[in-house]
């Protein structure tokens, strides 16, 4: 039996322009790519989005070309919107809620959530989306991930990162379907402010006026390294996927870096779906795209 690999991809919104210049080649030359995997989806969040979190979002895009390039290429697209502070008086906001409209009638759509109160209103409001339990939550005790992946509101959960090489554990988890796990993270296994960290970036997504979180990891001021988080105990690469997480019946799996930009996507499109002899080739056909600003 064929097992299948779902990446689930960055920048929606973010990096727009890369997808419009690299769907095509995934589908036109798709000998250029793995055979085991494909891509999910493809999140983020515009600008200026109350409801947003994990990352501020950016890119001022239209959603209604955002939809039609996922559409034309078959592609779930996911609102990220994992704000971990709302409130009541937040959940009437104009603009979140006219995006949940246009998605839920756009195709098999969904939102990645971390809010209770957010999910209660959206399952009543946009009963056509479907919704992904998000990382900012910090599931790192194994038996809150496996309660979280019995909730029926969620098709996915992401868990801490940390949580990856719980061999012992997974095997024995009855929703493994629903579990998406997140590959390349670089944040230090010993964080214990991760919370604290996806709270700052939900404040500044209220609007709050307040300081950047700065990080306390052993060379957390270098920022995001991929060649770091390689090292990562964590860290999940191509082999792990085939040889391990595919065999015990695990199939989805996020691809961090809507705040890295299009270059370091690239490099992970490179990494975790193209085969080496092909890699040259593809990196060209984006580079020399003189449309594409890659930094």
């Amino acid at each position: 039996m064929k097992h299948t690999a779902c990446y689930h991809l960055p920048g929606l919104f973010e990096f727009y322009e890369l997808y419009r210049l690299f769907l095509p080649l995934f589908r036109e030359h798709r000998e250029y790519f793995y055979d085991w995997c494909d891509i999910g989806s493809v999140y983020g969040a515009p600008a200026d989005c109350l409801w947003g979190g994990g990352r501020v979002g950016f890119g001022d895009n239209r959603p209604e070309e955002v939809l039609a390039l996922m559409r034309e290429y078959g592609i779930s697209a996911r609102l990220t919107f994992s704000n971990s502070l709302l409130k009541a008086e937040h959940l009437s906001d104009a603009k979140c809620n006219a995006l949940c409209r246009l998605f839920e009638r756009s195709g098999e759509n969904g939102v990645i959530v971390h809010s209770d109160l957010l999910l209660k209103a959206l399952r009543q409001r946009y009963p056509g989306l479907y919704f992904v339990s998000s990382t900012t939550k910090v599931l790192t005790d194994f038996e809150d991930l496996a309660a979280e992946t019995e909730r029926p509101d969620f098709r996915y959960v992401v868990p801490d990162f940390r949580l990856n090489k719980a061999f012992d554990r997974l095997a024995g988890l009855k929703e493994k379907r629903k579990v998406e796990f997140l590959c390349n993270e670089c944040c230090w296994p010993g964080c214990r402010e991760r919370k604290e960290c996806y709270e700052n970036v939900s404040r500044k997504n209220l609007g709050e006026c307040c300081p950047d979180h700065i990080c306390a990891a052993p060379e957390g001021e270098k920022g995001y390294r991929f060649s770091a988080a390689v090292k990562n105990p964590d860290f999940i690469g191509i082999r792990d996927i085939r040889e391990t997480y595919l065999p015990m019946g695990f199939s989805q799996f996020k691809i961090e870096g809507r705040g890295l930009g299009s270059a370091m996507l690239l490099e992970f499109i490179l990494y975790y779906l193209t085969k080496p002899e092909y890699q040259l080739p593809l990196r060209e056909e984006m580079y020399l795209d003189s449309m594409l600003d890659l930094f």
